[in-house]
């Protein structure tokens, strides 16, 4: 089993122990961390700092060398002289064993790092002024005390800031509801959740949340699922919609069928991405931690060479000393252990609260470098079903050709009557009186409206009839099935009047969706199994710069290394069912319209809404993640480059001296800077 800490997940060892980085207590992968320990833990942290600072401020004030520096002194008393070094005693175990802790256990784990440069720092300065106590010499107890304190602080800051930053997905794990009314031999009995199974029936009044997630039986209400998916209009629900646990119902009362419970909801499995995603690793983590690792090494090769060349130089040991702590308290990739997991957090939180479900990390990272975006057209681009997409009429206008089409075709169950039915009904017309109804099989439908014999159907039903010919509508006929749409003619008392002209839908974001990615420079390629003319209609309709047409499902990842072969880095959008091999082929697999079912395993991004604009607002979401981990990783080492020759005494000869607690106080300041800058990419993502 591995085991990792909550406020760094990237730590991981095989039993249980210390996190070296903060010295919490690590906790089984997949479990959750006891309620409020990682608070308790800051709270700790920020108890000892507090405590630090209340003591080192006398230490300070009755240390000589600060009294001879300001030129002030301080009431002197029977054991004053004792101030100093027993305060800077209490500091030591009380708020720097923290350190030593944690540095023994990174040298336990081989992985020297931050807490081994604090741990030998304060540890040689300590042993060295105490034995300034019997051997003479300068000792520096308020050095090494206001390095602990700093140190402490800036330690409490880097957890604030991840706290801070994983707050979004704890708002998410409160959206569930503890009750539900649950309807049992016709009473309705208030329950936890949790006792809730599959097959259940639940009352969810106005005003309440949806216990967990199911189907609707019974009513008709709107729900507000902005916390959910990120959708911030309300989203009609009716009979057979599926709903999602957390969601708020705002109008009706309703009954709900149960389909999924605990971990198998849509919020458990979006917590559980967020968790998998922010312990995944990135190129850039990589980077970071692999500089940490050598920041280290360098900072114990050069703080050790300071200290031998300036007792060698000088002969003073105290100020050897000095050099060589202040080298490694500078050195500390304090900051660099907070640069990628702090940016990291915030974008996964703030995407699983947009409806962008990070699977993996490195997914995110690599959007950024993507120059192709390949989507699947059918449920992808297009809706999926079919719908009316053109009505011509002549001599009768088109919304009065569509009633009386629709009143004919409503006693039918063919799927092209379904859907001139129902774009009818969007339209707000009214359907007039039906009589005498007769289908003609493999032809159409015949019937009489408001006195008017109305024919709809094929050219084999219009020939039939013997209908007269309207030459305007059989161009746009022709029109029509260039493109591959499907044609129904309608004649009124034996006249060729109007067609209906029906394909698969192309989403109205599609639109949007695709200008945006060849605005942001991206090439964009459909695939689909549809013919080539439908293809053709749908690419020139939107933009598209390529497509492939009559590509069999298992063909799809074939297309995609193709793409790859010449040199181009591609994202795929797909269904995330049939398109599951491609979408793993892809360097950047990207599921759309999955709704609750997001445990898709080949995705490394899914996308819960039927929005293709979705996929913009991730090439966003990947530019602004991975220019904060670039910029974090520079304030993280740049102040390196020249405080450490500072620290290491290179600039002695000007008079140039950093001591420890300055060296403390910059390394902090570098993690102040990193965890505002991520901060600040709130700011950038709205």
């Amino acid at each position: 089993m591995l085991y990792t800490c909550p406020m760094h997940p990237e730590v991981k060892r095989e039993s249980p122990g210390k996190c070296p980085k903060c010295g919490m207590d690590l906790i089984p992968i997949g479990h959750p961390p006891e309620k409020h320990h990682h608070t308790m833990h800051m709270e700790e942290m920020k108890r000892k700092a507090i405590v630090s600072t209340v003591l080192t401020i006398p230490i300070v004030l009755y240390s000589k060398s600060i009294q001879e520096l300001l030129r002030f002194s301080m009431p002197e008393f029977p054991g004053s002289e004792w101030i100093t070094p027993v305060l800077s005693t209490i500091v030591f175990f009380y708020g720097g064993t923290f350190f030593l802790k944690g540095m023994v256990e990174e040298l336990r784990l081989k992985k020297p790092g931050m807490m081994t440069l604090i741990g030998i720092a304060i540890g040689v300065a300590f042993i060295y002024s105490l034995s300034t106590l019997l051997l003479g010499g300068m000792a520096f107890f308020w050095e090494l005390a206001t390095l602990i304190v700093v140190m402490l602080w800036g330690h409490w800051i880097e957890m604030r800031s991840v706290l801070g930053a994983s707050r979004a997905v704890e708002e998410l794990a409160k959206l569930m509801p503890t009750k539900a009314n649950l309807l049992k031999d016709g009473e309705i009995v208030e329950v936890h959740v949790s006792e809730l199974k599959p097959g259940d029936i639940v009352l969810v009044k106005p005003g309440e949340k949806i216990p967990v997630d199911g189907i609707v039986i019974e009513g008709l209400t709107h729900m507000n699922e902005a916390m959910l998916t990120g959708e911030s209009k309300p989203v009609p629900k009716g009979v057979g919609d599926r709903v999602i646990g957390g969601a708020i119902n705002m109008e009706g009362s309703i009954k709900v069928k149960v389909e999924k419970t605990g971990e198998e909801t849509y919020l458990s499995q979006v917590l559980k991405l967020v968790k998998e995603a922010q312990e995944s690793k990135t190129k850039l983590q990589d980077v970071a931690d692999r500089v940490a690792f050598y920041l280290t090494v360098i900072a114990i090769g050069v703080g050790s060479l300071a200290f031998l060349v300036w007792l060698y130089l000088k002969g003073d040991l105290q100020f050897a000393v000095e050099r060589a702590v202040t080298v490694m308290v500078i050195a500390c990739p304090h900051a660099l252990g907070l640069a990628i997991p702090l940016v990291v957090a915030i974008s996964t939180s703030y995407s699983a609260k947009n409806g962008i479900l990070v699977r993996n990390r490195l997914a995110l990272e690599t959007m950024k470098y993507v120059d192709t975006v390949v989507f699947d057209k059918t449920g992808t681009l297009t809706e999926g079903k079919f719908g009316v997409s053109e009505v011509v009429a002549v001599g009768i206008s088109e919304k009065e050709l569509l009633r009386l089409t629709a009143g004919v075709e409503e006693r039918s169950e063919h799927v092209i009557a379904r859907a001139i039915v129902e774009e009818a009904r969007e339209k707000g017309v009214s359907f007039p009186e039906v009589k005498n109804f007769r289908a003609i099989p493999g032809k159409g439908v015949v019937a009489e409206a408001e006195g008017k014999e109305v024919a709809v159907g094929t050219s084999l039903l219009m020939e039939e009839l013997k209908a007269e010919k309207e030459t305007k509508i059989l161009n746009r006929v022709k029109e029509f099935e260039s493109y591959g749409k499907t044609v129904v003619l309608v004649a009124i008392n034996r006249k060729l009047t109007g067609a209906i002209a029906l394909s698969d839908k192309i989403r109205r974001e599609s639109y949007e969706a695709v200008s945006e990615l060849k605005r942001l420079g991206k090439r964009v390629v459909m695939i689909t199994g549809d013919s080539e003319e439908v293809a053709s209609y749908v690419a020139r309709e939107l933009g598209i710069d390529e497509f492939f047409a009559r590509v069999l499902p298992h063909q799809k990842a074939q297309k995609v290394k193709e793409l790859q072969s010449k040199g181009r880095k591609v994202a795929m959008v797909g269904d995330g069912i049939n398109d599951a091999p491609a979408l793993a082929q892809a360097d950047v697999g990207i599921a759309i319209g999955s709704g609750t079912d997001v445990a898709i395993e080949s995705a490394g991004i899914i996308l819960v809404k039927d929005d293709p604009r979705d996929v913009v607002r991730v090439v966003r979401l990947s530019s602004i993640t991975v220019r904060k981990m670039f910029q974090n990783l520079f304030w993280a080492t740049s102040y390196n480059l020249f405080a450490i020759p500072l620290a290491a005494g290179i600039g002695y000869r000007w008079g140039i001296l950093l001591p420890p607690a300055v060296g403390a106080l910059l390394m902090s300041l570098s993690t102040l800077i990193v965890s505002v800058n991520a901060l600040l990419m709130r700011r950038s993502l709205e």
